[in-house]
């Protein structure tokens, strides 16, 4: 059975414990025998293409460096096409995404893939813990990413930790180190959108003396800082493609030059990434270089929204509301209220949903009604002349939180309008609003239908 998903939001619902196994055979192809099992238990999608970063790499030259994903959805196999030039074909259907329960037929330039059903996974390795180390969360989600972030931490892999903002990426970068063997180390964070452009190689790698104008003195950059701990390099995918190959060099050599030296400097640095965006469509948009991306991302971790994190509201509530000193509970109809809140900012406006409880209590203006239940009011707000800006201001919110809803409620209501204009056809609403289709799907993911 083939069931497409042009029509679906793209987003991913809990797994269920039975879960099936997939293995992806070549069966015609200039990589004829190769084979790769999809299992789910990795918490990203199996890449297939001509990248060294595929899981399942091809030689035919008909198919893109990044083709097409597979992953386990539920007791199907789910298939997106990741804009790829020759197109992924179905049992002779091209498809931008599908639902396959094997059997199925997949064509990736003149590659044929067979997909065949393997026995279901029982048993799975879902941690019995309530927590990875500082991170909190007792859903299934989470508990199935603890093990895998256990087999990290005592390891020197380069990782990648994918997700939306909030969703407590840097957090759970802290506790890979600290329950690793560089726990004694240093833990260093550098964040690719805090500093200027021009500063960046500075910060970085460091300088001497004299380097540019300003330099009084020498500095050692982040990885020198880091020397025997751990590096995060956070919002990884808006480094400037220039610095992108002097990264490169770094880590493969283990060492940085210093802006304005003449010497090698070598350093002993684990290197953790986190980003928000899609690496994957930034290697495809030539936006990220592929092999810095095949170096970086040894691992991957995707942290879910904390939308998808079933019961995990109520218990980081209580908890940041005990942390905070101030109250030992909270009110039973308030957390049911924020259980059904959509939190675009996930944890951290949660967590500043609480301290403004604890510090405000019922005269928090922004726990009110019109602000919990804003997206099924978004519409009634457009129709009687609210303004969402003012909304959003009387909220009281830091710069970045305020603009996040801002767009959030923006992209909602765009794609609600163009995909209404385009009578549902999503393959015309997204050619008209200028983007692929799967970044389309993407954003009706967050939020859009």
């Amino acid at each position: 059975m083939l069931t497409t998903i042009l029509s679906d939001g793209g987003g991913r619902r809990e797994i269920d414990e039975d879960d099936a196994t997939f293995e992806i055979r070549v069966l015609k192809g200039a990589d004829a025998g190769a084979a790769f099992t999809v299992d789910g238990i990795l918490p990203a999608p199996v890449l297939v293409g001509t990248s060294p970063t595929c899981e399942l790499r091809l030689t035919d030259r008909e198919v893109s460096r990044r083709h097409a994903s597979f992953e386990i959805a539920g007791r199907r196999l789910r298939l997106i096409d990741l804009d790829s030039t020759n197109g992924t074909f179905v049992d002779r259907f091209a498809v931008v995404g599908a639902y396959l329960d094997g059997g199925e037929l997949v064509r990736v330039g003149t590659t044929t893939l067979g997909i065949v059903r393997g026995p279901p996974r029982s048993g799975k390795p879902a941690s019995a813990a309530g927590s990875f180390g500082r991170v909190l969360g007792a859903s299934l989600e989470m508990r199935r990413l603890y093990p895998l972030c256990e087999r990290l931490a005592m390891s020197n892999v380069a990782v990648v930790i994918e997700g939306e903002t909030g969703t407590g990426k840097e957090v759970l970068a802290e506790s890979l180190h600290e329950r690793g063997p560089r726990a004694a180390g240093p833990f260093v964070v550098f964040d690719c959108t805090a500093v200027a452009p021009n500063l960046v190689e500075s910060e970085l790698f460091g300088h001497e003396r004299g380097a540019f104008t300003g330099a009084v003195g020498s500095r050692k950059g982040v990885f020198e800082q880091a020397h025997g701990g751990t590096l995060l390099i956070d919002e990884i995918g808006d480094l400037d493609p220039a610095l992108q190959p002097k990264l490169l060099r770094a880590l493969e050599r283990s060492e940085v030059r210093r802006v304005g030296g003449d010497r090698a400097i070598r350093v002993d640095v684990r290197v953790l990434s986190a980003t928000r965006r899609d690496l994957d469509r930034e290697v495809q948009l030539g936006r990220f270089r592929d092999d810095l991306f095949h170096r970086l991302a040894v691992a991957r971790i995707e942290l879910p929204p904390l939308r998808k994190r079933s019961g995990d509201v109520s218990l980081l509530a209580e908890h940041f509301a005990r942390s905070s000193g101030g109250i030992s509970s909270l009110p039973s109809e308030l957390v049911s209220r924020w259980e059904k809140h959509t939190w675009p900012g996930n944890v951290r406006e949660l967590r500043n949903a609480v301290a403004r409880h604890v510090a405000l209590g019922e005269l928090a203006p922004w726990l009110t009604e019109d602000v919990l239940d804003g997206d099924a009011t978004a519409a009634a707000d457009g129709a009687s002349g609210g303004d969402p800006v003012d909304r959003v201001l009387a909220m009281d919110l830091p710069l970045v939180m305020a603009r996040e809803r801002v767009v959030a409620d923006f992209e909602r209501r765009y794609i609600a309008h163009v995909l209404s204009k385009h009578g549902g056809n999503v393959s015309r609403a997204a050619e008209a609003s200028g983007v692929a289709r799967r970044h389309f799907q993407r954003l009706r993911a967050r939020g859009g239908r």
